[in-house]
């Protein structure tokens, strides 16, 4: 355990090293930006990489993207320090990172949320070892299990009968888990789910501390929970031992820039060393500053940054629950267990009493009113707002809403109600991945153990992971979200009329 958990002195030094001069003033700093400013004074010749040569061998490119982004899409060197060993500007803005976040340190990760959240699961997770998890977790972290080869425990959430969505981890069944697998190294949880549902972080955090295990913390829809008032608790401020952040969601950087925050007890030297197995090493400086200044500007201007937001979706949700038949759903649903808080940012839409499903409603107001929205999924859609957005915006999707409802409104007669559906685990992500393999029809496919992904994206939850029993509920599903015009991704078959098994049935 000692290369997972760093000493005291490690602890110690780690939280000096973070919380060093918070005043925010030291905010102000874009240790990065200001690299790539100077290094652009340089004027220095490229024999290096990438070939565009600062975009002159481009010139389309440069024309799309612009000069100015194509001379800072740069290589790692002396100047503007290296992502994978980082010692100037990159480690002063993960040590800026980690005091605006709260945390003991912070990495920049720049091949998406998906390797943090695999770099915080191989960091405490080895084959063998079990991990507590809910099943209505985003792919990366089932991918991460495919990886290194751990037991997943997980506990099956509750699901609205209402909505059709899974809910948070109940605190009783969490403490159920752990009695059970007293063994596991680690418990992850969702904070905030995609529908905007928080569990009880603290509780869960304290409880699995009390049995010498990790907290671990899919945030990448909670980047928002460190700057803004009247929204949940932040996972670092939970206690929790990591979290990745998704910085280019509620963040404001640009697509693929993560974080990955650390609390005391982590040993940071050991995550880097993990982050180093899987993520890039030419790390794109275009992600860099962009994680940089986004930083920034959160740590400047988050709490109003987020005041807009919470006033935008307020009036959204609103105005749509009085259109009639749809229901935007907020903090009415806390029951102070399974739905512990709710993050009030989230313009989570029901569909279901209007007789359509989330992914037509999805699928209406792209191809007929040029809108736009997060997702839309059997029952729900989620149109994301931010401080990018504005009122004109607001009553253009409000007025859309309206008229689809009114166009489009019939009987829910044959709806499936619910978004999830619980597993039965046969055997381990990498045992079902891996094994030996046939591919069959959907129907033929029944009473076997799939060995691959079967989602739709996004949310990116699994219907089916590897080593799960495939069920005639499960194909039913299938088979009804592809009708309904969903984004089915992860199987070979592109089509996905085929699946692949393990030979032999469970």
């Amino acid at each position: 355990m000692s290369k997972f958990i760093g000493d005291a002195a490690l602890a110690e030094s780690a939280t000096g090293n973070s919380r060093k001069n918070d005043d925010l003033s030291q905010q102000t700093t874009a240790p990065i930006l200001e690299a790539l400013e100077e290094f652009k004074q340089m004027r220095l010749v490229p024999f290096d990489v990438p070939g565009h040569k600062r975009g002159k061998g481009n010139k389309e490119l440069t024309d799309f993207l612009g000069e100015r982004c194509l001379t800072v899409d740069v290589n790692s060197m002396k100047q503007l320090d290296n992502l994978c060993h980082p010692v100037s500007c990159i480690k002063a803005g993960e040590e800026l990172a980690a005091t605006a976040f709260g945390a003991a340190h912070a990495f920049f990760m720049v091949n998406g949320t998906t390797s943090a959240v695999q770099a915080m699961v191989l960091s405490v997770c080895k084959k063998g070892d079990k991990i507590i998890l809910p099943r209505n977790v985003h792919r990366s972290v089932i991918n991460a299990l495919v990886l290194c080869g751990a037991t997943p425990i997980y506990i099956n959430p509750q699901t609205n009968e209402r909505l059709g969505i899974a809910l948070g981890m109940k605190l009783s069944e969490v403490e159920a888990a752990i009695r059970e697998n007293p063994e596991a190294v680690a418990v992850l949880v969702n904070n905030p789910t995609y529908y905007g549902i928080c569990s009880n972080l603290k509780a869960i955090t304290e409880l699995a501390h009390r049995h010498n295990m990790f907290t671990l913390v899919d945030e990448a829809h909670g980047t928002h929970f460190y700057f803004g008032k009247n929204l949940p608790i932040s996972a670092m401020a939970a206690g929790a031992d990591f979290a990745a952040a998704s910085m280019h969601k509620s963040g404001g950087s640009l697509t693929q820039s993560s974080f990955l925050l650390c609390g005391t007890r982590v040993n940071a030297k050991h995550v880097r060393q993990v982050i180093n197995l899987t993520q890039t090493t030419s790390g794109s400086y275009l992600l860099l500053s962009s994680l940089d200044i986004s930083r920034r500007n959160l740590a400047l201007h988050g709490e109003k940054i987020f005041q807009q937001v919470e006033a935008l979706v307020e009036y959204a949700r609103v105005e749509i629950n009085q259109i009639g038949d749809y229901y935007a759903y907020s903090q009415e649903l806390i029951n102070g267990d399974s739905v512990y808080d709710f993050d009030i940012t989230k313009l989570s839409i029901n569909t279901l009493d209007v007789g359509l499903a989330g992914i037509e409603v999805y699928d209406l107001l792209r191809d007929e009113y040029d809108i736009q929205i997060e997702f839309g999924d059997i029952g729900n859609i989620l149109a994301y707002v931010s401080v990018g957005d504005n009122y004109k915006n607001i009553e253009r999707l409000i007025g859309a809403l309206s008229e689809i409802r009114r166009l489009y409104k019939r009987d829910r007669a044959g709806m499936l109600r619910h978004e999830y559906i619980t597993p039965k685990v046969v055997t381990t992500p990498q045992e079902g991945f891996y094994g030996e393999k046939e591919s069959l029809t959907l129907e033929e496919s029944i009473g076997h153990i799939c060995a691959e992904f079967v989602m739709c994206y996004p949310p990116g939850i699994p219907i089916l992971a590897p080593g799960e029993a495939i069920t005639e509920e499960i194909i039913e599903y299938i088979k009804y979200a592809k009708d309904k015009g969903c984004s089915m991704t992860g199987p070979e078959d592109m089509e996905i009329n085929r699946l692949n098994v393990l030979r032999g049935g469970y």
